[in-house]
């Protein structure tokens, strides 16, 4: 097993390595033979080559920020969308870069039709990257360990990648750790869902004893520890969580970067806006925007500003989310929703400074309160701005949730950096075109709770 791990990391590496290569030898070519020759001092060969392995760097120091070239990892259409972000940055960044080298401008058509050609050659490599590996590597086949809370809803989504995982066998805790242990060595990974910590961590212990591949629901405990410094001060490792959300150095960058994007934001979009305004208010000849009370940093109140995507009081029986077939939607909410488009006038809410461009998504007050009977800690998402966007946008859906959502607002809140702004900036643009990140909770719910949901904390 060690083994065949070690060279599935090779063939990944050679992989990537591919279409790095790829990509720097297209980028040569168009050097060679187009901006070469026009630049007034032309370089050496050493230059030349050097020039190339820089882009090269760049392919691989964008990738890493956008997590593109992850073989056996993301699904086509995400790798494809990153790597596309990747090669459009590289090459921008790139052309500045002739062009200071240049020192005046150059045609850039030459990188636009090296963009294009990207995009096939990336279409191409993914299509046969994930069909060599999966080839090679087929579904590991995984033991799921569970206890009180059933893992059905886990297994659920994990089935929607049968590519890569392959749960065939599941166990409760109840059948004891001898009878566990033998069965954990019979598979290629284990799940352990949602345990309590002392169980739990006995059986990570042995899967860490063992090289058993381990796969751990988090616990919200495990994810403010991850967010720790480390101190050496003494011959006794200590872990430090300050608890204090961003820093204030971060608070004022974070700041500087909303008010610079909503400003770029609402010059662009005012034209689309504009349009949406008119076709809201002809619909049905009611208010353009839905303005509602929701909670930000410190549980602060503000105004948020949506178009309205929803018939004239829609709320008047009392708030709840929208639903998958809820027929409070109009027509025209309905492609509103879809492509995310009710937000724009949240780019207001930015600029005025009650939101952030990335961040937890505020939350009624009445909905927070009902989280909170099931999630105490569902507030701890407030120890930052909310967000026209963030991670659990990103990574989640509309009907995620509310432990899940918690989770990964926490995950953005104690991993914060202005980079991890900037990929959920980019990977933001991905979810436009994912119907199931604007699915509504089911008919007959209120809020995302689940009537079946019990939380182990």
């Amino acid at each position: 097993m060690k083994e065949r791990e070690y060279y599935k990391r090779i063939i990944v590496f050679l992989l990537a390595s591919l279409v790095v290569i790829a990509l720097a030898a297209m980028f040569g070519f168009v050097w060679y033979s187009y901006y070469r020759r026009l630049i007034y001092k032309p370089f050496w060969n050493k230059g030349n080559w050097t020039l190339i392995a820089l882009y090269a760097l760049i392919i691989v120091l964008f990738s890493r920020l956008f997590g593109g070239i992850r073989v056996g990892y993301l699904k086509r259409i995400d790798m494809i969308y990153t790597l596309a972000l990747t090669v459009l940055a590289s090459n921008v960044v790139v052309y500045l870069q002739i062009t200071l080298i240049n020192r005046w401008f150059l045609s850039p058509a030459p990188m636009v039709l090296l963009t294009l050609a990207d995009l096939l050659v990336i279409i191409l490599w993914t299509f046969e990257s994930q069909y060599i590996f999966f080839r090679l590597y087929g579904a590991k086949r995984m033991l799921v360990i569970y206890g009180d809370r059933q893992p059905d809803e886990l297994i659920l989504k994990m089935q929607s990648r049968k590519d890569k995982y392959n749960i065939c066998g599941i166990v409760h805790i109840d059948a004891g750790e001898s009878v566990i242990f033998r069965m954990m060595k019979e598979y290629e990974a284990v799940i352990i869902w949602d345990l309590p910590s002392q169980i739990r961590n006995r059986y990570l212990k042995y899967c860490f004893a063992h090289s058993i591949r381990c796969y751990v629901t988090p616990k919200i405990s495990d994810i403010i520890i991850i967010g720790t410094d480390r101190i050496h001060l003494f011959d006794t490792p200590l872990l430090l969580s300050r608890n204090m959300g961003l820093t204030a150095e971060q608070q004022v960058v974070k700041r500087l970067m909303d008010v610079l994007l909503s400003a770029f934001g609402i010059l662009v979009f005012s034209p689309l806006m504009l349009l949406i305004a008119i076709v809201v208010k002809a619909y049905d000849g009611g208010p353009v925007f839905y303005r509602q009370e929701r909670l930000s940093r410190v549980g602060k109140e503000f105004r948020i500003f949506k178009f309205r995507s929803m018939c004239v009081d829609s709320e008047k029986n009392g708030a709840r989310l929208a639903s998958k077939h809820d027929s409070r939607i109009t027509p025209v909410g309905h492609v509103l929703r879809n492509l995310h488009l009710d937000e724009l006038p949240q780019l207001f809410n930015v600029f005025l400074g009650d939101m952030s461009m990335v961040g937890p998504r505020p939350e009624r007050k009445e909905i927070l309160r009902q989280y909170k009977k099931e999630i105490p800690e569902f507030d701890y998402r407030l120890k930052v701005k909310a967000g026209l966007t963030g991670y659990a946008q990103v990574y989640g859906k509309y009907n995620t949730t509310p432990y899940d959502k918690l989770k990964l607002d926490l995950f953005y809140i104690e991993n914060y950096s202005l980079m991890l702004d900037i990929k959920l900036l980019f990977m933001t643009v991905k979810i436009f075109f994912q119907k199931e990140t604007s699915e509504g909770i089911e008919d007959d719910q209120v809020t995302a709770l689940r009537q079946e949901e019990h939380i182990g904390k």
